[in-house]
């Protein structure tokens, strides 16, 4: 009986590509997420997401005038907009459409496969 636990375990092993995508921008991002997901689609894939992460942002404090008006100081900040994409059992084809797609500056994409 364990050995035909063991079997069955190896045969329900799902392959995880999971996309993590990032950009300043929120509409840059939302658009290359819309065509990973429709490259992914044309390719039938099974996609869960795009599930929003949290948005980073840094805050830089700068002093206005280094002299006189010392307390006066200017706040700048810069966001960072993530999602997530998980293709379960992806195809070879569908890995090479991927790899091919040609997504605007400014996105940073991150693959793995869990």
């Amino acid at each position: 009986m364990t050995t035909k636990a063991k079997t069955k375990k190896k045969d329900d092993t799902v392959v995880k590509l999971r996309i993590r995508v990032r950009a300043y921008e929120n509409k840059i991002l939302d658009a290359s997420v819309k065509q990973i997901m429709d490259t992914a689609n044309r390719h039938d894939a099974t996609i869960n997401g795009p599930i929003p992460m949290p948005t980073e942002i840094k805050k830089y404090t700068v002093n206005r005038s280094p002299f006189i008006y010392k307390n006066t100081r200017e706040q700048f900040e810069i966001r960072t907009h993530k999602r997530l994409i998980d293709i379960l059992n992806p195809s070879p084809k569908t890995i090479e459409a991927l790899t091919n797609l040609s997504l605007p500056s400014g996105v940073d994409i991150d693959v793995k496969m869990l």
